[in-house]
């Protein structure tokens, strides 16, 4: 089958990727040519573990290509999937769906026949509709279907995710649409990943709620936390306790500093303004955006009592600046709320990234970035573990401890035992955990 991918970000590269490796006929179209010239040398926009052996091996097989004409892309295409940023619209909130109404023109001048045309970004409800309607005004006589089919990937873990699913949602009413959804994703048969076919209005729904709901665990978790810290509890066996019930489920219990990344902010409040617009509030979401938005600075000041209260003229070391690991994705990060805290409050940042720090240099101003764990740490106050890479999970905690002026450890992510931390001479401070 031949697929047109519309958007070579995160989504729509690992997307056309994956397609391409079940044997699909693939074309990504991008109108960042300086993206496209990087991708044909096989050097990938985004860093994602395995993305770029899977581009090379399709590439070279003939069965994926690059290119910015849309027009070629779109030509002789079965299924044309739109996969283009939706971010926050400044000022309101609302997803801005420009670059989706634009792809969505354009595609329709380019279709050449019979197509169904897939929405792949993460939309509010009734974008497809609108969508269907910006096509047949161009095309009124036309055969063009229009579907919505979230994806469902994380960053870090996107290639294993589409190739082995929890499920495939799939939005559209129409049975040659759904045939064709079908073929499409006939590849994964063997693995016998569910199909579910929904409305559109339906499927953009679920991925709205899928993602708050995964949001409000996290906050959840975070507030508990507070809470064992105060009455002398661990949460992370608060967090083994509930999880080992199967009606919640032990993923995305984890205690940190605060959910980030290209999704969980930016959709949650999307969701929100879509509930605000049909005037139909969804209390228990506000809740999760304020607390999580205000738990990230609430982890600056955390580190700041780890330093007696003062931080003015103290040097604060951070491993790990992304939102999470396996990722360069800085958007939302906790990291860079926690860094404006410490230097508001006088501390010199110096900080480590196994793969952020470039995206982490535009989003930071004044920080100090280091080579290593080791260099970030000489010298410091205080060393704070931001986000849990496998490469801060076995450091030589005397080799750290000998370096830093003062040996203080923050464990924002409770990767290391308190007592591992204590025996090499470090005072300990960590999420959730009587002190």
């Amino acid at each position: 089958m031949r697929i047109a991918m519309i958007g070579t970000g995160y989504v729509g590269l690992v997307s056309g990727a994956c397609f391409s490796d079940f044997g699909h006929d693939v074309i990504c179209v991008d109108k960042d040519q300086s993206k496209i010239d990087a991708l044909h040398k096989g050097v990938m926009p985004i860093f994602e573990p395995g993305l770029d052996q899977l581009v090379e091996r399709n590439v070279r097989a003939g069965r994926l290509s690059f290119t910015t004409d849309l027009q070629e892309g779109v030509a002789g295409a079965e299924a044309v999937f739109i996969a283009v940023g939706t971010p926050s619209r400044r000022g309101d909130g609302h997803a801005d769906l420009s670059y989706v109404y634009g792809a969505a023109e354009e595609i329709a001048a380019a279709l050449t026949g019979p197509a169904v045309v897939v929405t792949k970004s993460t939309v509010p409800v009734g974008t497809g509709d609108e969508v269907e309607r910006i096509i047949r005004e161009a095309r009124p006589d036309g055969k063009a279907f229009v579907v919505s089919n979230p994806e469902f990937l994380r960053e870090g873990a996107a290639i294993e995710d589409f190739k082995r699913p929890d499920r495939i949602v799939v939005g559209s009413d129409d049975e040659e649409a759904c045939a064709i959804m079908r073929e499409v994703y006939r590849p994964l048969y063997l693995n016998k990943a569910p199909l579910l076919f929904t409305s559109r209005r339906t499927a953009e729904l679920i991925k709205y709620a899928a993602n708050a709901f995964l949001a409000t665990k996290i906050t959840f978790i975070n507030e508990v936390a507070d809470l064992c810290e105060v009455v002398g509890a661990d949460v992370q066996d608060v967090s083994r306790g509930i999880g080992l019930d199967n009606r919640i489920g032990d993923k995305f219990l984890h205690a940190g500093p605060g959910y980030g990344g290209s999704c969980f902010p930016k959709d949650t409040l999307a969701l929100l303004k879509t509930a605000e617009d049909y005037q139909t509030p969804l209390r228990i979401v506000e809740a999760v955006v304020a607390v999580n938005d205000a738990r990230k600075r609430a982890m600056g000041r955390k580190v700041i009592q780890a330093l007696g209260g003062e931080a003015r003229g103290k040097t604060v070391a951070l491993l790990g600046l992304t939102f999470k690991p396996n990722t360069d994705d800085m958007r939302d990060a906790p990291s860079i709320a926690i860094v404006q805290a410490l230097q508001d409050a006088g501390a010199e940042v110096r900080a480590y990234d196994p793969e952020g720090m470039e995206q982490a240099k535009s989003a930071m101003k004044g920080v100090t970035f280091a080579a290593g764990p080791y260099d970030a740490a000489a010298g410091a106050d205080a060393v704070v573990l931001v986000t849990e890479w496998d490469a801060f999970r076995a450091l030589d905690l005397k080799r750290l401890a000998k370096v830093m002026a003062q040996p203080v450890f923050v464990d924002l992510r409770n990767v290391y035992p308190r007592q591992e931390i204590e025996a090499a001479s470090f005072k300990w401070h960590g999420v959730g955990k009587p002190e």
